[in-house]
């Protein structure tokens, strides 16, 4: 199952360190690729090339400027299916399994701004990480955690340059050839 995460609703002037960790969150998370809807910023694409930089990236891919509402429907036409993630929706516990068990590919929607109703017409699952405010960033981490049952925290890219070895104290950064 290839994943995707498209971020709509960005606010270049607001939003860039936000979208920007969702977009690392999507990279370290298992995410195949980042789509910035409707915008280019370019401190995200910056940023984020940076990290692949030094920590690697496999395949991971970059899109920005994109119609949103294109994209979602050409995915779907494609044949993936497409969740939402609002605090209005089901809750993460009633849908996972469900979502998981598919064999379709997955775009996950993360709005920044207020969401227009659209996208929750558009989404197969409007899916809720709790029903309480709360960050998109962990609300795609514990999403995306979930779908991945937890494999995901042991990625590491082919083609990093540095990895961290893990420590009880202190950092231990280690560079690759």
């Amino acid at each position: 199952m290839k994943v995707c995460v498209l971020r709509i609703g960005h606010r270049p002037e607001r939003d860039k360190r936000v979208t920007t960790h969702v977009a690392l969150t999507a990279r370290a998370f298992g995410a195949s690729c980042f789509v910035l809807g409707d915008v280019e910023d370019q401190s995200v694409s910056e940023s984020l090339r940076k990290v692949c930089e030094r920590w690697g990236c496999g395949d991971f891919k970059y899109l920005s400027g994109v119609s949103s509402i294109k994209f979602i429907n050409e995915w779907k036409n494609s044949g993936g299916s497409v969740v939402h993630l609002t605090m209005y929706g089901l809750h993460l516990d009633e849908v996972i399994n469900t979502i998981r068990s598919s064999s379709k590919d997955l775009l996950v929607v993360v709005g920044a701004s207020k969401v227009p109703r659209i996208f929750y017409e558009l989404a197969d699952f409007n899916v809720a990480i709790g029903h309480q405010p709360h960050s998109e960033v962990a609300a795609l981490a514990i999403f995306l955690d979930r779908l991945f049952e937890g494999k995901e925290l042991h990625l590491i890219f082919s083609d990093a340059k540095y990895y961290i070895e893990p420590s009880i104290k202190g950092k231990k950064v280690v560079r690759v050839g």
